[in-house]
């Protein structure tokens, strides 16, 4: 984290750190690998039963154990469980004391410690695991920006681990903002709970594809971003963006498609992973998404022709639609806000004004955090009473990283 912050001081760019809760996952328990092939019946086990038990109750047949103790218990015949990214199927077609009996559909190799999935079952563990909590001090003792919850199942889960953060660093300390990962079946049918309880959303396009009908995933993407939008939450769209260039100097077309519709539809960010962490293309990945949102955000099709809505109003939101209309009406060059919290400049983004927009602020977490927001081009600034100052010496730095040019029109917003 310290090389990121280095790095990016020596640029001179914003950077958010934003630090992933792995969160409840179940996993495959197995002492050797097993070839399973389609048609096979075959016996699902989980480890509230030992090894000897399992191995002496399973016989000469074959079986998957899970890590999940009592998992058995949430099955009902006709569930699906996926394994490994939905590679491997299997569907319940029984369920005794100690084992539930299922049929193969998709075969494969199941492996040890593989990612299963099982969308219609309610899994016994708790959003935010002890893992999770231990990683959640690490983070916070390192000053993170953001926090992000995966599988967060309903608003509740948001409001326990605000209510944590805040009792580890207290009431007056600048704390990180929750980004919930949308990447579940019971996600989708209490997303309005969330978006209420939550500061941002990363539509984790992997195991939700999994969780749902991949067919769905390019509607679920539209219908999440609309109703983030609408409630002032950041959007991340996440999951192989460019998959491809984890192995090739250049995407797909389909890839640079996919992109291109996440920004259309506005989304604040576009996210890599293991094109960027793991890939032999790193650069290439992120210099290749730079592209492909510059082109798309200066064509016509990403443009915002109506004010798009918000859920609430409130004086500050009339003051940033009004803001954005008068810059529109006078061809400002850019809007200069001040905004201690943020908010004020997360409105404004709200309403995607064509303007360049530089926010000052002298809060160093504001200044980090507004990183993910759209369009927005931070400054941090010293000194804490005179903003009409902050505002002038942010325009001059403005003008000496070539964003403002001397009689450019700039509407200035004094905010929160």
């Amino acid at each position: 984290m310290e090389n990121v912050r280095t790095a990016a001081q020596n640029v001179g760019v914003p950077i958010a750190i934003l630090a992933d809760l792995q969160g409840p996952r179940v996993r495959t328990h197995m002492a050797e690998e097993l070839e399973i092939a389609e048609g096979e019946t075959i016996r699902l086990f989980d480890v509230a039963l030992s090894d000897d038990d399992i191995a002496q109750k399973a016989g000469t047949e074959k079986y998957i154990v899970l890590d999940c103790p009592h998992i058995l218990a949430n099955l009902e015949v006709g569930h699906d469980i996926l394994i490994e990214d939905g590679l491997m199927r299997v569907r319940v077609v029984d369920i005794t004391k100690d084992h539930a009996v299922v049929d193969v559909i998709d075969g494969g190799t199941v492996k040890n410690h593989k990612g299963v999935n099982i969308p219609d079952a309610r899994i016994p563990l708790p959003t935010v695991t002890k893992k999770d909590y231990d990683d959640l001090a690490f983070a916070l003792a390192h000053n993170v920006d953001y926090i992000a919850l995966s599988f967060v199942r309903n608003g509740q889960d948001i409001v326990r681990v605000r209510q944590h953060i805040r009792k580890i660093l207290g009431e007056e300390k600048p704390v990180p903002r929750i980004v919930s990962k949308i990447e579940c079946k019971e996600a989708l049918n209490n997303l309005e709970r969330i978006l209420t309880a939550t500061d941002a959303v990363m539509i984790a396009r992997g195991d939700l594809g999994i969780e749902v009908d991949p067919t769905r995933i390019a509607i679920l993407e539209k219908d999440i971003l609309n109703q983030s939008i609408r409630h002032l939450r950041p959007v991340i769209v996440a999951t192989q963006m460019l998959a491809s260039m984890e192995h090739n100097p250049r995407p797909t077309r389909a890839e640079i498609a996919d992109v291109t519709n996440a920004i259309v539809d506005h989304t604040d960010a576009v996210m890599l992973s293991g094109e960027s962490s793991m890939g032999a293309y790193p650069v290439e990945s992120v210099q290749t998404l730079s592209d492909i949102a510059s082109h798309t955000e200066i064509s016509p099709y990403d443009d915002v022709f109506e004010a798009m809505p918000l859920t609430f109003s409130s004086e500050e939101v009339r003051i940033a639609r009004a803001t954005y209309d008068f810059a529109r009406e006078m061809d400002a060059r850019a809007i200069v806000i001040y905004s201690e919290s943020g908010y004020t400049a997360r409105l404004l983004s709200h309403f995607r004004p064509e303007q360049k927009t530089i926010v000052v602020t002298n809060n160093k977490k504001t200044y980090h955090q507004l990183a993910l927001s759209w369009g927005i081009q931070p400054f941090l600034v010293t000194g804490k009473d005179q903003r009409k100052k902050c505002i002038d010496e942010a325009i001059i730095q403005a003008k000496e990283k070539h964003l403002l040019h001397e009689n450019d029109l700039v509407i200035t917003v004094l905010g929160t």
